[in-house]
C-alpha cells in the first residue's frame, strides 16, 4: 500500500477566514483553486468564515459560525449576551470594538474546534493567509502549509504614509496589529506558497523567512469567465478599472488625477467596477477634481456583465501601488483588452511584454500612457492580442493546482 504522500488522490482541507470572491483576491483564489484541485481528482473541503464563498456545488463547504461583525447589512452590530458567553466571540467583539481586525485570530481557534477530532480525515491542510495561532496548533497535528498572497506590511506602510493625523496613524497601526501574529506563525510553518517571485522576496524580507521555505505558484485566470467577446464593439476613449476601493494601495487616486489631466484635451469615459464608500476619499476626489461627468461607477455586477464591460473598453488600467500578483491585470489580458499597468510589486511578472508599464504613484505617467494607447488603436490591438496569448500560455488554474499539489506532497513527505 502506498504511503500517504504517494497517493494519487489527496484529501485536502482549505482554510480561509474570508472567502467570498467579491471580498477580494483571496476569495477568487479559494473558489478557483478548489475547482482546479477537484478537477485533478482530489477530495476538497473548504472551511470558511462568512460571507459565502460561492463555491461550485460539488465542492464540500463548511461555514464556521461567527459574530460576522463586518456584515454590511448589520455592520458592527452589538452582539447578544448569549453570543458573548463563547470566549472566542467575546475576543472577536473586543477586538473590533477597539479598532482591531481580529477575524484571522478568532477564525484559527474556530478551525481548531472544527478539526479537533477530524485530523485523520485529511492528508493536507492549506491555510489561506489567516496565519493565526490556531493554524500553528493545527500544524502540530497534521501536515499544514499556508499561502501568503503578498506582504500585508506593504498595505500597512502605505496606509500610514497616506495620512498626516497622528491619531489616524495610530488607528492604522492598531488595525494591522495582527501582523505580529502572522509573522510568528509564517516563520513556524514548514512551507509557504506565494504567487510571484516579487512576493517571495518581499515576504521573505518583511517576515524574515528564508527563501528555501517558499514555493512560487502563480495564480491562474478563470478563462471560462474572462474571454474576448469580439461581437461587442469597443467604445472609443473608454477606460476601465476594476477597483473602486478607497485603499491607497490600489492607486485609484492616481488614475483619477490622470483622468483630470486627460480631459483637459479630450473627452474620455472612465468606468470603475464597483461602488466607492459614500463620502469617502474617492468620491471626494472626484468632486474636487471636477471629473464627475467623465466617471461611471457600475456598482456590484455579475460575471457576465463584468466581461461585457471589458469587451466595451478601449484600455484597461491597473494603477496599483503594489500587488503580490494582480488578478485584474490577468483578467483584462484574458479578455483581449490592452493593458496599462504600474510596475508596483509583481505586476511586471504578470504583464511581461504584453502591456504598457509605468511607475507606481505617478499620475502623469498614467495620463501619458493612456493617451498614447488611445491615439494608436492598431498598437493597442496588438498589445491586447499579446496579453490574451500570454494568459493562455502561462496563467491557468490547472497549472496552479498542479504546482500546489507538488508543494502539498513535499510537506506531507517531510511530516511523515
Amino acid at each position: 500500500m502506498p504511503a500517504a504522500h504517494e497517493k494519487d488522490s489527496l484529501r485536502i482541507c482549505l482554510l480561509s477566514y474570508r472567502s467570498n470572491p467579491h471580498s477580494g483576491g483571496q476569495g477568487v483564489y479559494i473558489r478557483n483553486l478548489s475547482r482546479a484541485l477537484k478537477d485533478l481528482g482530489h477530495d476538497v473541503e473548504v472551511v470558511s468564515g462568512p460571507p459565502d464563498p460561492l463555491l461550485d456545488d460539488d465542492i464540500k463547504l463548511t461555514m464556521l459560525p461567527c459574530l460576522d461583525l463586518y456584515n454590511p447589512e448589520d455592520l458592527f452590530r452589538i452582539p447578544r449576551m448569549d453570543e458573548l458567553v463563547d470566549p472566542i466571540n467575546f475576543i472577536e467583539w473586543i477586538g473590533v470594538s477597539t479598532m482591531g481586525f481580529p477575524e484571522m485570530f478568532t477564525f484559527g481557534f474556530r478551525a481548531i474546534r472544527y478539526l479537533w477530532n477530524r485530523f485523520r480525515e485529511y492528508d493536507i491542510i492549506h491555510d489561506n493567509q489567516s496565519l493565526s495561532y490556531g493554524v500553528w496548533i493545527i500544524s502540530r497535528f497534521a501536515p499544514t502549509l499556508a499561502t501568503i498572497h503578498h506582504p500585508i506590511t506593504v498595505d500597512r506602510d502605505v496606509a500610514i504614509r497616506s495620512v498626516r493625523s497622528p491619531w489616524k496613524k495610530i488607528k492604522h497601526l492598531r488595525w494591522y496589529s495582527f501582523l505580529g501574529m502572522q509573522k510568528r506563525i509564517a516563520r513556524n510553518l514548514p512551507k509557504i506558497i506565494t504567487v510571484s517571485e516579487c512576493a517571495k522576496r518581499d515576504i521573505g524580507h518583511d517576515f524574515m523567512i528564508p527563501e528555501e521555505k517558499f514555493h512560487v505558484v502563480p495564480n491562474g485566470i478563470n478563462t471560462d469567465i474572462f474571454y474576448p467577446i469580439p461581437e461587442i464593439k469597443k467604445e472609443k476613449n473608454r477606460i476601465i478599472v476594476t477597483n473602486s476601493s478607497d485603499t491607497p494601495l490600489k492607486g485609484l487616486y492616481y488614475l483619477l488625477q490622470a483622468v483630470a489631466e486627460i480631459v483637459k484635451k479630450r473627452k474620455v469615459r472612465l468606468v470603475v467596477i464597483g461602488t466607492p464608500k459614500k463620502d469617502g476619499g474617492i468620491v471626494n476626489l472626484v468632486r474636487k477634481l471636477g471629473i464627475g461627468p467623465y466617471i461611471t461607477f457600475t456598482g456590484r455586477i455579475d460575471d457576465r456583465e463584468y466581461v461585457r464591460q471589458y469587451a466595451r473598453a478601449s484600455v484597461a488600467v491597473v494603477p496599483s501601488v503594489y500587488e503580490g500578483f494582480g488578478l485584474p491585470v490577468g483578467e483584462a489580458m484574458a479578455c483581449g483588452v490592452p493593458v496599462i499597468s504600474t510596475t508596483g510589486g509583481a505586476l511586471p511578472e504578470v504583464v511581461g511584454d504584453a502591456g504598457m508599464l509605468v511607475p507606481p504613484a505617478d499620475f502623469m505617467a498614467l495620463a501619458n500612457a493612456i493617451t498614447e494607447l488611445l491615439d494608436n488603436p492598431a498598437h493597442a490591438t496588438k498589445i491586447g492580442e499579446k496579453g490574451y496569448k500570454r494568459v493562455q500560455e502561462n496563467f491557468t488554474w490547472a497549472k496552479a493546482a498542479e504546482k500546489t499539489v507538488r508543494a502539498y506532497r513535499e510537506v506531507m513527505r517531510d511530516y511523515s
